[in-house]
């Protein structure tokens, strides 16, 4: 019986650990659903960055600026109320990501 629980919860933690692992990795897939988050950066309000560039519109070349996280950032305590992300997050790496997608 008690190898029967450490064998639980040693599979418990294994999933857990990857389950960690993959949201520490940036990705599109969540770039996009923080582009649509109204709690980016812990905004308050209900604006997110697709209210103002729905799909995408006006950003096509945006992955061409090298000062694109600054651009979000800047977005995102303007427009939004929220606080910057930190340039090397998983957070902006991934809106970088989806930003790229937009050509």
């Amino acid at each position: 019986m008690k190898s029967l629980k450490a064998a639980m919860l040693a599979a418990a933690m294994v999933a857990m650990v990857a389950s960690a692992h993959a949201a520490q990795t940036p990705s599109v897939e969540l770039g996009k659903k923080l582009f649509n988050d109204p709690k980016l950066g812990g905004a308050t309000g209900a604006k997110t960055c697709a209210s103002c560039h729905p799909n995408g519109t006006g950003l096509e070349f945006s992955s061409e600026s090298p000062k694109l996280a600054q651009n979000i950032n800047t977005c995102l305590t303007r427009a939004m109320n929220g606080a910057p992300l930190p340039d090397n997050s998983v957070e902006i790496k991934s809106l970088i990501l989806y930003h790229q997608s937009f050509k």
